[in-house]
């Protein structure tokens, strides 16, 4: 399902062509999932819930919080570019079922929490400097995010210099010194 929504947009993405993708008849998707809406939040669930294990994995890890920020923000570039296609849904809305999009706030604020964390951490231990890490976390994130509305694969920009210039931005996090 996923493949289908980067291979085309939502916009693109039917019951019908899901169906066919998954070698199923489309009155079996039906039953379990009656509407293209239904489908965007199947998609959701699945890339939230891998996120938030890779995000709860990296700020688990032992040693420097700067450097688990420096994961994280590498995390949600790749992110960005492999939800491009479906991402602007999240944060509109008006495609999911209300209940997703629900569920979407709530999973949003404990997914900021995790960045808040480590943001405040690294301000800690010298390797950002000191601001609101609210603030700070949401600009972080807003820029890692944004990268999924003008990211464009022909270009020679891969998730691995974006992620660097990102992280030259908060430097010295991106040097590896403290200050």
């Amino acid at each position: 399902m996923a493949t289908l929504f980067a291979e085309g947009g939502v916009e693109l993405v039917s019951i019908s062509a899901t169906a066919e993708k998954l070698g199923v008849s489309r009155a079996t998707l039906y039953r379990t999932v009656p509407t293209k809406e239904h489908l965007l939040g199947i998609l959701f669930e699945r890339a939230t819930n891998e996120l938030t294990t890779a995000a709860k994995a990296i700020v688990g890890k032992p040693g420097r919080a700067g450097d688990r920020l420096h994961e994280l923000v590498c995390l949600q570039v790749e992110a960005a570019i492999a939800m491009r296609r479906y991402m602007p849904v999240f944060f509109g809305g008006g495609d999911l079922p209300p209940e997703v999009f629900k569920r979407w706030h709530g999973w949003s604020r404990r997914f900021e929490k995790l960045w808040v964390d480590t943001v405040r951490q690294s301000m800690d231990e010298g390797a950002l400097t000191e601001a609101d890490p609210v603030v700070t976390a949401r600009l972080l994130l807003g820029m890692c995010i944004w990268v999924s509305r003008w990211y464009r694969p022909k270009e020679r920009y891969r998730a691995e210099d974006i992620s660097e210039a990102a992280l030259q931005l908060i430097a010295p996090l991106a040097t590896g010194s403290s200050a």
